[in-house]
């Protein structure tokens, strides 16, 4: 650090001194960092999808650091307990949290009262993945595209229902993005999670739904669901056959499910770059591209800036989605 000759003559002997031993603490802790186990925590009960996506991280990352890297659990109210928990966190680089955009782009909007702000309250690290939602309907339906879907719900509006794994999830959220953008009226029937959610589609007590390909994928492989349209802008190697919903007539219709890690606000930048420089080249690697392939999503990687810039754009998107939709939790 330096300073002007203006700032240095403004100073005390024991200011000066102060600050340029907590600078020179702050490189030594960076260059040794890290030098303990690191957490990654999730808010979510372990076996969920961004459990699984996490514990596979922490292995991958710690191989990287040298350092063992456990994932500590803090489930409850929407990943809120952990963030709430991550924001209290010592901000030294030894507490991660994989966040998501249901809690970091809609959350902020749905939530009247929340205690963390997506913006103020983290320091971004690194987007590690994107996946996109398959739009799937009953199969005894006569509905075969995304057009025919739009004109027979036009033909009974409000009388049809859509499904989610519960109100202001990114299901409910995207499928109100595709009602304003297709100008179509659906009722909104919630689960408590995806999987009482697909049963219920499969067995036609709901007609459409949003889904990730590792829940709905094996359904449409077996009949019992016919997939619409994909939510990405290009489409899905995990259904190449499947064509986006941005093809077929919304154009830049995207929604997409995402995990990224972030850190305490205040974390030193020189760990923060470490931490950011270890998981692009783990995400480099060909078995993280197998890993992810397999449940559908795609390695992302990039600078910290860039993801400070997606998760603003992303609150944008998500913002307004959820203003439009009408939810909200008190």
């Amino acid at each position: 650090m330096q300073f002007t000759r203006r700032q240095l003559s403004s100073m005390t002997l024991g200011t000066l001194l102060a600050v340029t031993t907590a600078t020179a603490s702050a490189q030594d802790a960076a260059a040794s960092f890290p030098d303990k186990p690191v957490r990654i925590v999730v808010g979510f009960p372990s076996g969920q999808a961004i459990d699984g996506v996490a514990r596979f991280f922490a292995q991958k990352l710690g191989e990287e650091l040298k350092q063992p890297i456990y994932v500590d659990n803090r489930a409850g109210a929407s990943g809120i307990i952990a963030h709430e928990h991550v924001k209290n966190a010592q901000p030294d680089g030894y507490t991660l949290l994989i966040t998501s955009g249901a809690t970091m782009a809609i959350n902020p909007a749905l939530f009247k009262k929340l205690s963390y702000d997506p913006i103020k309250d983290f320091t971004p690290v690194i987007l590690t993945n994107t996946t996109p939602m398959f739009l799937a309907v009953n199969a005894s339906t006569p509905i075969h595209s995304f057009q025919e879907m739009v004109a027979y719900a036009k033909a009974r509006p409000g009388k049809l229902a859509y499904g989610s794994g519960g109100s202001g999830l990114t299901q409910h959220i995207a499928m109100e993005m595709l009602k304003k953008a297709a100008d179509i009226d659906l009722l909104h029937v919630p689960y408590k999670g995806s999987p009482a959610m697909v049963t219920d589609l499969i067995g036609g007590q709901v007609q459409f739904a949003f889904d990730t390909s590792t829940s709905i994928l094996p359904h449409a492989a077996n009949g019992r669901v016919k997939l619409l349209g994909v939510t990405s802008l290009a489409r899905s190697a995990a259904a190449p056959n499947v064509p986006t919903l941005a093809e077929q007539g919304l154009p830049g219709f995207e929604a997409l499910t995402w995990a990224g890690l972030v850190t305490p606000a205040h974390t030193p930048p020189a760990i923060v770059e470490k931490i950011n420089a270890a998981m692009n080249r783990v995400l480099k690697a060909p078995a993280t591209a197998t890993y992810l392939a397999g449940i559908g999503a795609t390695p992302a990687g990039g600078t910290t800036a860039d993801f400070d810039q997606f998760i603003r754009k992303e609150l944008a998107r998500w913002g307004k989605a959820v203003k439009d939709s009408g939810a909200q939790v008190d």
